[in-house]
């Protein structure tokens, strides 16, 4: 059976690849990855590969790389930053592969909003604060439905983090008030998490983006706004509580 690996590198530590994924590095014939996006330390992984630098191809480019030289009987791996199934625009490729007879196996990735929370230090769920995360983007060349609008979203209050979108952030900030958001709602912008020159920037739906554009950053950042990021107070989790009995545990007496 012939077969592609598309496989997530991680945020940009080396130390974050999985240990799947550069095992299947080591050993691939043919590796087409995702430009400056890629570390030079994992692309150093690749102890054989012919590589392919996808950031100046067509999709139909990147295709043939992939089937023919799956076809040919090579480890073929397509290389993404952070996890492929985030934005990583992989289900076209996968389902042609599929119609020309190549399996396709996704190793997953450490994502750059896992990465950009670690930073922070953030727990992105809190007990009496929020229990959910919308991951978006927002609205330029890639259309997003109405129901998915920023302002629409916001109107829940949970913790929102935006991929490819730090170049917009007015926007954000204008909709995310709209929608309901206090102007007062913690934000932190983590440009480039986990690389050496990572960059945390907090603030305010207020002044966020005059703290933001005042560093220069105008992409590879992640946008997180909610009140996880400053919580005034929360509660503590049930699962630790003296009361609380689960299966492994029976509660104690106070």
């Amino acid at each position: 059976m012939y077969k592609v690996y598309f496989a997530g590198c991680g945020p940009g530590d080396p130390d974050l690849i999985t240990v799947k994924a550069k095992k299947v590095l080591q050993r691939a014939d043919v590796v087409v990855y995702s430009g400056s996006l890629i570390p030079d330390k994992i692309l150093g992984m690749c102890k054989k590969a012919k590589m392919h630098d996808a950031s100046g191809m067509v999709r139909e480019e990147i295709f043939e790389i992939l089937c023919d030289n799956a076809k040919k009987g090579k480890v073929v791996v397509r290389l993404h930053d952070g996890d492929p199934a985030i934005y990583g625009a992989i289900r076209e490729q996968t389902d042609n592969l599929k119609k020309e007879g190549v399996e396709c196996e996704v190793i997953p990735g450490v994502t750059s909003f896992l990465a950009s929370s670690a930073a922070l230090g953030l727990q992105l769920t809190l007990p009496g604060i929020t229990q959910t995360i919308i991951i978006t983007r927002a609205e330029k060349r890639t259309k997003v439905p109405k129901r998915e609008q920023i302002s629409e979203l916001a109107r829940h209050k949970a913790t929102m983090v935006f991929y490819l979108s730090v170049q917009l952030l007015s926007d954000i900030v204008k909709e995310a008030v709209k929608g309901g958001y206090p102007v007062t709602t913690p934000v932190a912008v983590v440009y480039r998490a986990s690389w050496p020159d990572q960059k945390v920037i907090t603030g305010t739906l207020q002044d966020i983006t005059k703290k933001v554009w005042a560093e220069k950053i105008t992409r590879t950042a992640i946008v997180m706004i909610g009140d996880v990021i400053q919580p005034k107070s929360y509660e503590y989790s049930k699962l630790y509580d003296k009361t609380f009995s689960h299966g492994y545990r029976k509660a104690k007496k106070s």
